[in-house]
């Protein structure tokens, strides 16, 4: 392999950029593939269906070593199935299987909308209701009822509020990092101690319930998992979950703008809610982008990255790529009504197949929330007092600044 020519480290400008860092560099570029520096080290940044399955190809990128400590520390869990690759991540990965089966989906759907309208209830009474953060707590209490991690009631507000922080913190330097890793801290010492106490029988664990899968998987090795990592995992089934609230403020804010979605949507057209679904996270900013290591020279595209050097898949650049989408700025939902979309080219939550590799496996409990959040939404009479709605591309994770406010909530048929 020719030696690279050297290059300027773009560290500061990814946080100065935020979502627009690699589409601004993919533009400079004359393909859908860029060279760069980040954090010390040559970077390949690479885009579309094929790029996807170049990233996943564990003989290329691994994902071992790739997460920087402070976004262990703070989204996903030092010890979470996201550092593995190879047998030991599809041995920690068979933690996380089932939930990809319908009748899972179903029954966490089917937890957090009892929740939703419970908490819904109670909203006609309050002057203004922040949206992101209601959503955040009906989604926790759902979540916890369904994977049997016990919660009381006061107990709710807090510990989304923890949740929300670790996916707030993850990506920013400054207090809202600091935030995130209290935050963690606090919960992973919390679920210890409960799977410790389920462990030795002070606590109980619904059968096969996911804290009860989790207290009794086993590393590769056959060993049980520490406690710590054992609540590194609980957390990373929770806190995707309640993660979904930025999704829901997004779904709030597309129907504000765009209100002929609604009547659709209120119709119970379900197809409709899945395209509208899949347009929210398409559409809105989540994931920038994904990182790994590359497992030995590589080059895609006539570019070249060395061994050990970071291979970067443009999450948010693919998810509004013209090639793809045609009009990828425009809100949209039909899009997905008029072809069938390829797994490879909607990737907000990663690329490649959920049941072998590192694409997150909680992607259809996502979905299916999301339908049937939007849809009771839909739904929901409320006005939309002034506010400031904006959404920074420089901000990440993105989120409407006011995290959409509501207010004068009517339920259905009032």
């Amino acid at each position: 392999m020719d030696a690279p020519r050297p290059l300027v480290d773009r560290s500061l400008p990814m946080l100065a950029e935020g979502y627009a860092w690699l589409p601004n560099r993919m533009r400079e570029s004359t393909g859908q593939v860029v060279r760069t520096r980040v954090m010390g080290r040559p970077a390949l940044a690479v885009r579309g269906p094929e790029a996807v399955r170049f990233f996943y190809d564990e003989r290329h990128v691994r994902r071992h070593g790739a997460m920087p400590g402070p976004v262990l520390s703070t989204l996903f869990g030092h010890g979470a199935v996201h550092t593995y690759d190879g047998d030991a991540h599809r041995a920690r990965k068979d933690l996380f299987l089932p939930l990809l089966h319908v009748d899972r989906i179903a029954g966490v759907v089917e937890h957090v909308t009892a929740a939703w309208d419970d908490a819904v209830a109670t909203w006609p009474g309050r002057s203004r209701v922040v949206l992101l953060d209601e959503a955040a707590v009906v989604l926790t209490r759902g979540v916890c009822r369904w994977a049997g991690v016990p919660l009381a009631d006061e107990d709710a507000e807090p510990l989304a509020r923890d949740l929300t922080a670790m996916v707030d913190g993850f990506a920013t330097l400054g207090p809202r990092h600091w935030r995130a890793r209290s935050a963690r801290r606090r919960q992973e010492a919390r679920l210890s101690r409960l799977v410790e106490e389920v462990r030795s029988g002070a606590a109980h664990a619904p059968a096969d319930s996911v804290l009860d899968r989790v207290c009794r998987h086993r590393h590769a090795d056959g060993e049980l998992l520490e406690p710590r990592t054992a609540a590194v995992e609980l957390l990373n089934v929770i806190r995707p979950t309640a993660a979904v609230s930025w999704f829901v403020a997004f779904a709030a804010h597309a129907l504000h703008r765009w209100p002929a979605n609604r009547e659709r949507l209120r119709d119970g057209d379900r197809a409709y809610a899945a395209a509208f679904t899949h347009e929210i996270r398409r559409f809105y900013p989540f994931a920038p982008f994904l990182g790994g290591r590359a497992v030995t020279d590589l080059s895609w595209h006539g570019e070249q990255v060395p061994a050990g050097g970071m291979v970067l898949l443009d999450v948010y650049g693919q998810n509004h790529d013209e090639k793809l989408w045609g009009d990828p700025y425009a809100f949209r939902p039909e899009r997905f009504l008029e072809r069938p979309v390829q797994r490879d080219e909607l990737i907000p939550q990663g690329g490649g197949d959920p049941g072998t590799g590192h694409r997150c496996p909680g992607e259809g409990m996502t979905i299916g929330l999301l339908e049937a959040l939007t849809t009771r939404l839909a739904r929901l009479e409320y006005e939309v007092p002034e506010q400031d709605l904006t959404i920074s591309l420089r901000r990440i994770p993105a989120r409407p600044r006011s995290g959409f406010v509501i207010g004068d909530v009517r339920p259905p048929g009032v």
